[in-house]
């Protein structure tokens, strides 16, 4: 998967974890990808601000994208210094 730019929009479901078990929240954004060059098992999403409140606590995503659907779990999230979002997913 190649790096691409920001502005593809894309639809989110992401879980988090809460003290009654885990709930599924969705999301329309506009998102990059990029194949991580370290660990071709995973990738990582940038999502742009405005971001959902707690979309950083994602533990999940399913991610769907130019007719691709991508999931895995979140192994470490950024905020970025512009308010952006990165994820890093291990793919599923």
């Amino acid at each position: 998967m190649a790096s691409t730019t920001i502005s593809q929009p894309a639809h989110l479901d992401y879980g988090l974890d809460t003290l009654f078990g885990r709930i599924t929240k969705s999301a329309e954004c506009r998102v990059g990808l990029e194949q991580l060059e370290h660990d071709l098992s995973r990738f990582a999403v940038r999502i742009p601000a405005p971001l959902p409140e707690d979309l950083d606590q994602a533990k999940t995503v399913v991610l769907r994208v130019e007719g691709r659907r991508l999931t895995g779990t979140v192994r470490h999230s950024e905020r970025l210094g512009d308010d952006s979002l990165k994820l890093e997913v291990e793919r599923d």
